[in-house]
């Protein structure tokens, strides 16, 4: 998935253990972990704004978008299409 979760980034710099902000947050630490694993498939707003609000950040400091590499290739033509399309050229 492109959008990397960087909650244990914050949890370090802050000094804070999963428990003590899942308490913080009001989620449990069972939760929060799924989400600073990155095996979430959503997260609230409300959450995002909780976790900003206890860690003292931006929603940016927590989450980034990074491109998978296979989503940026592009299908090449086949070699009959290009011959083709070589052949229709003057």
């Amino acid at each position: 998935m492109p959008i990397i979760v960087d909650i244990d980034v914050m949890l370090a710099k802050r000094k804070l253990s999963v428990g003590e902000l899942a308490d913080r947050v009001g989620i449990t630490p069972a939760n929060l972990a799924v989400l600073k694993n990155g095996r979430a498939k959503a997260v609230r707003f409300t959450t995002l704004a909780a976790l900003c609000e206890a860690l003292e950040c931006q929603p940016g400091d927590l989450l980034r978008f990074e491109a998978d590499d296979t989503a940026n290739e592009r299908p090449r033509p086949s070699a009959t299409v290009a011959k083709a399309g070589a052949e229709d050229r003057p």
